[in-house]
């Protein structure tokens, strides 16, 4: 993209938002992995500070994408009068409608993350007050599934059904393709995330106490919330393939990004090899001068 700023459309604004957002989650892995290892062993600065990322992350990826299926909806449905809504999408309202909420939402983890331990191992979690600590995660799992999954989720899936809908009524090669990158991203998304939202509406529903799990299912289920929380992860992964290279746009953008980067490097070893030359010319000319 950074080759490509003067033809920059706003699906492509909405790629480098994304990177940003997925950037975010890739700074906070090695700490998330000696907490796994070894237990947590940083400063509680860092335990909030990692915590307000993943918090960042978790909620703009996914609201990004809420507003990328926003912008094939109308590029695609209402592609004749749609330029300026996308552009004010794009520009403007995606601050107020993914970075404000996803920066919003961390105030849980300034106030409640911290360090404690539990024999001689440290951790680094959200710890509520211990009179209605229920109350507060119960509370604060119900906001992490509506923002996190139903509403994007709805947005995502009502768009692409309806772009499949005028797509499946067209001909031609190109819509074919855009269909099945269509179906793509929907799986893709649902496969990823899913599982994830599942597993922690169980946990909240034992919770409440609307169901009733044992100690073997209660590990279990912990368990399975660690798994299919980094396959949700991996999503993040899946990015930059699912909404780069899967298009065509920007295949040719990558590849004219990368003739300019060689054909530059070519001018310079060309460059570096004629000074080389001319250096070596002018020492045999003077060598000869002095000898005569």
């Amino acid at each position: 993209m950074g080759y490509q700023k003067k033809s920059r459309t706003m699906t492509d604004k909405y790629r480098l938002h994304l990177s940003v957002a997925d950037l975010l989650f890739v700074f906070t892995l090695p700490f998330w992995s000696v907490d796994a290892a070894i237990g947590w062993y940083f400063k509680e600065f860092l335990c909030k500070a990692v915590h307000v990322i993943y918090t960042v992350n978790l909620y703009s990826s996914v609201l990004i994408l809420a507003f990328i299926s926003l912008d094939r909806y109308l590029a695609i449905v209402h592609a004749t009068n749609s330029q300026g809504s996308r552009k004010l999408l794009a520009e403007k309202v995606v601050y107020a409608g993914v970075w404000l909420p996803a920066v919003l939402l961390t105030v849980p983890d300034l106030v409640f993350a911290s360090v404690s331990s539990i024999d001689d191992r440290f951790f680094c979690d959200r710890i509520y007050p211990v009179t209605n600590r229920d109350v507060w995660n119960i509370g604060f799992r119900f906001l992490h599934i509506t923002v996190g999954l139903v509403l994007p989720g709805l947005i995502i899936l009502i768009c692409y059904c309806v772009i499949i809908s005028k797509l499946s009524h067209s001909k031609g090669h190109q819509k074919r393709k855009a269909l099945k990158t269509t179906v793509i991203l929907i799986v893709a998304f649902f496969a990823c995330w899913l599982p994830y939202y599942a597993c922690l509406t169980v946990d909240t529903f034992g919770l409440l106490g609307l169901l009733k799990l044992d100690c073997y299912s209660d590990n279990m289920l912990q368990k399975w919330i660690a798994i299919t929380e980094a396959l949700a992860f991996f999503h993040c992964c899946l990015n930059p393939i699912l909404y780069a290279f899967l298009g065509a746009k920007f295949k040719t953008s990558a590849q004219s990004a990368f003739t300019s980067v060689s054909r530059g490097s070519s001018l310079k070893i060309l460059s570096k090899k004629r000074t080389g030359l001319s250096s070596v010319s002018t020492e045999s000319e003077s060598s000869s001068f002095h000898s005569s």
